[in-house]
């Protein structure tokens, strides 16, 4: 059901409402990773090593754990000759190098418009640009990214870092970003960019990804009309964390992240009336759906769904795991 959030008030003072945000939950990427680890368990069996965690989610970590997976920081961790999937983060060339010299069967479940990114950086770092990634430090994305050219990449985090960014010449300079940013605090880093290098070039195609942008629109929309919003994510998603940044920017009066439901501090409800509830891209259903029964064990209707884009992108499997299930296939 969609309802028109055209008004800054959906409902009158004396009923309550629980508003649901579409899209929200899986974007493509993740469910391409996610199910590449669960036919990876299929097809070779347990265990199967995981570099980082698949996605930022830590029930979809724990339910993988429990089918097999072994989850590992680095590839020293994992035995030689064995079946180790990479994070849909992506990785750098130097952890490609490091698994080929390790003799470890790879499967590379990064993201499709990660993927997209990285080659940005070898193609701008080719043509001699200076490459100036917006991003988190520390974040897999970032570190994968920047991977690609490090000579020729500078990380920015925020419009603070800008004063103090150089380059050889002023003249050729790009900027790149981390998939999961927010879009107006990317852009407004953008803007700083722009005034200390005014020939600065935008990148051929937008870096947020769709499904970030989609899932900031619904809670903006959403946002406003909010005594409270509720997140479910977990703390090391960037999306998700984001999500609560924008409720707030958007006009809601107090939005949290949580894990799930048991995470919901029963206070925040106290002289609230309009909950809106939404998910990071790497967060199953299933924990969407325990928030809005916690909101209905409080007295809270049913949820009111608004759609504010539709998303259909699918992404193939990994090219070595589409090579190794038709084999099987074949053997029947």
């Amino acid at each position: 059901m969609s309802i028109d959030l055209g008004t800054p008030r959906l409902i009158s003072d004396d009923e309550k409402a629980v508003l649901l945000a579409e899209p929200r939950g899986y974007c493509a990427g993740v469910d391409r990773a996610v199910i590449t680890v669960e036919q990876a368990l299929d097809l070779y069996g347990a265990p199967v090593y995981v570099r980082k965690e698949i996605v930022h989610n830590k029930h979809v970590v724990d339910d993988l754990r429990n089918r097999g997976a072994v989850f590992v920081n680095e590839l020293d961790e994992v035995p030689s000759g064995a079946t180790v999937v990479f994070s849909a983060h992506g990785v750098s060339p130097a952890v490609h190098a490091d698994a080929a010299v390790r003799e470890l069967k790879t499967i590379d479940a990064t993201c499709p418009l990660v993927t997209k990114v990285h080659l940005e950086a070898k193609r701008f770092a080719r043509e001699g640009y200076s490459i100036l990634l917006i991003g988190h430090a520390g974040h897999e994305e970032v570190e994968g990214t920047m991977g690609e050219a490090p000579e020729a990449t500078t990380l920015v985090e925020g419009p603070d870092d800008v004063p103090g960014v150089e380059v050889p010449d002023p003249s050729k300079v790009v900027w790149l970003s981390q998939t999961t940013l927010s879009v107006d605090e990317t852009m407004e880093t953008v803007a700083a960019l722009r005034e200390k290098f005014p020939e600065l070039l935008d990148p051929p195609s937008d870096d947020i990804c769709y499904a970030t942008q989609n899932r900031q629109l619904a809670v903006k929309e959403i946002g406003a009309a909010s005594d409270l919003v509720i997140v479910v994510g977990s703390g090391n998603s960037s999306n998700s964390v984001r999500l609560v940044e924008v409720a707030l920017e958007a006009g809601a009066k107090a939005a949290y992240r949580v894990d799930d439901a048991s995470e919901i501090d029963e206070s925040w409800l106290d002289g609230v009336r309009s909950v809106s509830v939404t998910s990071g891209a790497s967060v199953p259903e299933k924990l969407v759906e325990g928030v809005v029964e916690f909101l209905k064990e409080r007295g809270f209707p049913d949820a009111l769904a608004h759609k504010s884009a539709e998303e259909s992108l699918i992404f193939a499997l990994p090219k070595e795991l589409r090579k190794d299930l038709k084999a099987a296939s074949a053997r029947g």
